[in-house]
């Protein structure tokens, strides 16, 4: 049930009329898609009439006409066959059959939407794979028994479960941000999730486009504000918990973070259940969601080819990752408040609780107010807007919830001693006592600064929960949304109870809660979760060479041995530390480099930056070591640098351009590269180069034959030979398209994160802005400032709102004459504003959506190239 977001063993009988596929528009329509030096893609489309409806499909093969495993890809909630198409042409490439279709009522398929009724969408997938059968490019384990997996995301995963519980020919799926019980889903604990139902009937066109009695039963609870229990029967028996004791094949679950439509747990309850009958399951939490953040698209899609190849293609071989991975940020980009992302693992999947830590709480009892109508409601999330990126702003600092006075009643902890690492749902048990026979209550756990003030959200998540007979009093264990987040020595855990929330409905009728405390707040850490880099993807778009001059100069100067200074112990942990460095070039009128001084520490991303002049690639080749300074000294780990210093082997350089001989093999371009550098071969690490490269059985195939993908990845492979301390990377994203550029980043931020050091210089400020922790600016050959990127950038006290339509000026006007607020300037992208010493963004956020402003972003208006330009005087 995608909303947007791009992304039968029977238990009744098909009825015998329907059984027949019968293909429609004659043999369809044949296209090819080419792939640089890859097979061609060939895809067929096709109208297919399928248990009395019509389903608009796509098929996708290339290479020989060998038989070869098929997947079948589901689309989101909202969407068509057409969402998956490069997914499917990718996967068809890698040697699968791939089969697309518009699921009922979506595109130019016919029929009603049954959110995948057992009859109706679900049927119709076993018809799809009695297709795929007959095919003659489809492997077939018996005879009408294809070799199969699917995979989709929101909608498009939740068929892919059921399908592997209502049909024994499924070998394989894998769903993300999916639901395991849509009645959990929508109606948690007994509240009615009325704006994220609200939107999903209206994403589907009204009404009128489902099943009869799926409109009936939005009506009847949209109406009353309370689901019943037929509400409750119908969607469960088209969830994928109603057979999830059937489901016994290889399963991957990558669930969003920032999703408060399908949360955590349910992938968490679906992992119990199928391992529970004895399938390999492993759990990955992306950073992205149904609310917005990073779907991680490129990582998620070679997650799934690598978990097909090992489980559809008996790859023994293939890498499928960690039990259990978890996307991390460190850090948020001021300009889009995208997330920086880092990858922590585990062995085993830790589930929402464990490791936990006792959190005592303060407060006494409290009494507030469920209001008449439950308006004004507070503000946890705002549902729906999906990549608008208000679910990340919990990582700017930035609080859009949002509690009224007199409805909440709060509790607080002392200061944590140590950062803590919440994994997990934290859980809570209160004593509830209401006004009315029944109370609603949304618990949620605030991050709050040492101020006192400022409270960051986690995630932006509540959990609702209906308290029956809270009248006479009642014990109630709350089990709080599961996060994964950081809370800073010194900050505070506060647990607030709200009585309304804008997402849900709450009792029109007015009442007084009275709760208390009877316990301490449990928090789980996930203890065995590795914070360390994951293993670097073999899906990265791209990585440049290794640096093949700097081999060749290394050969040329590695008999010209020269007295050096000794090793320095005390710097012998320290990646580079550069001292009154100077270097003026022969015939020059001025120096390239003078006195400049900086260090680098272990795990840094440094962004060496300075207008076209300003010396960096004068301090680079320095570094390695490729031309002597003048003055001063470079220590890199404690030794000096002179051109073929042993220490350069812990240093990789990498320049543009891939050098690959296309006729040898990818293998040999690999040992070919190492053997140029001089070094003994198990120094090469050459088994953990071939699995960041994933090429499987192409290692053993000609360069010429790889597509441009494929030679990025034997990129990869060559770049990290050897794993070096010490990365260089000059103007790394030249020519890159955004997409790549984005992969690039991600492999830059993973390599320093498992300790290692990355020096990046690039014109590109965003993407430094982006990547980098730290920063050298440079002007003119001098050191300008160095420093932390959020010192360098700092905050201000100007916002950028971007919004979905443009702000007409008497909306503006109405936001310039808020409280807080100095001034309000409309913009290509929203507002600008700035605001006074009273103003604060929490409060900012919650008018703007008083007002009805199209909020879709929020983010500090100052950015690095501000930072920059005031620094070097704008000579850039």
């Amino acid at each position: 049930m995608d909303l947007r977001l791009r992304g039968l063993r029977r238990p009744r009988r098909i009825i015998a009329a329907v059984a027949a596929v019968v293909v429609l528009a004659g043999a369809g329509t044949w296209t090819a898609v080419a792939s640089d030096d890859a097979p061609p893609v060939h895809r067929a489309d096709q109208v297919m009439a399928v248990n009395g409806v019509r389903l608009d499909t796509s098929y996708f093969t290339a290479g020989d006409s060998g038989r070869r495993p098929a997947v079948l890809l589901g689309h989101g909630f909202g969407g068509t066959k057409e969402d998956v198409r490069a997914q499917a042409e990718d996967l068809a490439a890698d040697g699968y059959a791939v089969l697309t279709w518009s699921a009922r009522g979506f595109g130019r398929s016919t029929g009603k939407i049954g959110l995948n009724d057992p009859e109706g969408e679900v049927a119709d997938v076993s018809k799809l794979i009695d297709w795929l059968a007959k095919r003659p490019q489809v492997q077939l384990d018996k005879a009408g028994d294809p070799r199969v997996g699917l995979a989709g995301a929101s909608y498009g995963g939740a068929i892919s479960l059921l399908a592997a519980g209502h049909d024994a020919r499924v070998d394989a799926v894998a769903p993300a941000i999916t639901y395991w019980n849509l009645a959990d889903a929508l109606f948690p604990d007994g509240v009615f999730k009325k704006l994220w139902t609200g939107i999903f009937f209206n994403t589907g066109g009204g009404c009128a486009r489902f099943e009869p009695a799926l409109c009936a039963m939005y009506e009847r609870v949209a109406e009353s504000g309370t689901p019943d229990a037929a509400a409750r029967a119908l969607l469960e028996e088209r969830s994928p918990s109603a057979v999830g004791d059937r489901i016994k094949v290889p399963t991957l679950l990558l669930q969003g973070q920032t999703d408060s439509l399908f949360t955590l747990a349910q992938s968490d309850a679906a992992e119990k259940a199928i391992r529970a009958n004895g399938a390999p399951v492993d759990v990955d939490w992306i950073a992205g969601g149904h609310d917005g953040g990073d779907p991680e698209a490129s990582r998620v899609q070679a997650r799934v080819t690598s978990w097909f190849d090992r489980y559809l293609k008996d790859d023994k071989g293939a890498d499928t990752g960690p039990a259990f991975r978890i996307t991390r940020t460190g850090g948020v980009d001021s300009t889009d408040g995208a997330a920086l992302l880092r990858g922590a693992s585990d062995d085993t999947y830790p589930g929402l609780t464990g490791g936990d830590r006792s959190i005592a709480l303060t407060g006494r009892e409290q009494s507030f107010a469920n209001p008449p109508g439950a308006s004004p409601p507070a503000v946890s999330a705002l549902p729906g807007l999906g990549g608008g990126g208000l679910s990340q702003l919990s990582s700017l600092g930035v609080g859009v919830s949002l509690d009224f006075p007199g409805q909440f009643a709060a509790f607080t902890s002392a200061p944590v001693t140590t950062d803590l690492r919440v994994t997990g749902s934290p859980t809570a048990t209160i004593h509830v006592k209401s006004t009315s026979e029944d109370a609603v209550l949304f618990g949620k756990v605030y991050d709050v600064g040492p101020d006192g003030r400022q409270q960051v959200l986690p995630a932006q998540l509540v959990a609702p929960v209906r308290v029956e007979g809270a009248k006479a009093g009642k014990d109630v264990t709350l089990t709080l949304p599961a996060v994964d987040h950081e809370v800073d020595k010194g900050h505070r855990l506060r647990l607030v109870l709200a009585s309304t929330d804008l997402g849900y409905a709450s009792p029109a009728a007015p009442a007084t809660y009275t709760v208390s405390l009877k316990g301490d707040l449990q928090v789980p850490t996930a203890a065995g979760v590795s914070t360390a880099a994951a293993p670097l993807p073999s899906w990265v778009w791209w990585l440049p060479l290794a640096g093949v001059g700097l081999a060749v100069a290394l050969l040329v100067t590695g008999r010209r041995r020269t007295a050096t200074p000794a090793p320095d112990p005390e710097l012998a942990e320290v990646p580079l530390q550069i001292t009154d460095l100077s270097k003026k070039y022969a015939g020059g009128d001025r120096y390239s480099v003078r006195d400049l001084s900086f260090r680098v520490e272990k795990g840094q991303v440094l962004g060496l930056l300075g207008p076209n002049g300003a010396g960096k690639t004068t301090t680079l080749r320095m570094l390695m070591g490729l031309i002597k300074p003048d003055g001063g000294e470079i220590r890199v780990f404690g030794h000096a640098i002179r051109p073929g210093a042993p220490v350069l082997s812990r240093v990789g350089a990498f320049v543009e351009g891939a050098g690959f001989l296309p006729h040898l093999s990818g293998r040999q371009n690999l040992e070919l590269y190492w053997q140029a550098t001089g070094r003994p071969a198990e120094d090469a690490h050459l088994d953990e180069a071939l699995e960041i490269a994933g090429l499987g059985d192409a290692l053993a195939r000609a360069v010429r034959t790889y597509s441009q993908g494929m030679r990025q990845r034997l990129a990869i492979a060559q770049a990290m030979l050897g794993l070096p301390d010490l990365l260089i990377l000059d103007e790394p994203t030249n020519g890159l398209d955004p997409p790549q550029i984005r992969e690039m980043r991600e492999v830059m931020i993973r390599y320093a994160a498992a300790g290692r050091t990355v020096i990046v210089s690039s014109h590109l400020l965003a993407e430094v802005e982006q990547t980098c922790t730290h920063l050298v600016v440079m002007d003119r050959g001098r050191l300008v400032q160095t420093g932390p990127v959020g010192v360098i950038v700092g905050s201000g006290d100007t916002l950028l709102v971007g919004t979905a339509t443009p702000v007409e000026e008497p909306l503006a006007e109405k936001v310039a004459a808020l409280p807080g607020v100095a001034s309000a300037v409309r913009t290509d992208d929203g507002l600008l504003v700035r605001l006074d010493a009273e103003g604060s963004a929490q409060r900012l956020v919650a008018e703007l959506v008083r007002l009805d402003v199209p909020v879709q972003s929020v983010g500090p208006h100052r950015r690095l190239e501000d930072a920059f330009l005031t620094l070097i005087g704008g000579s850039a």
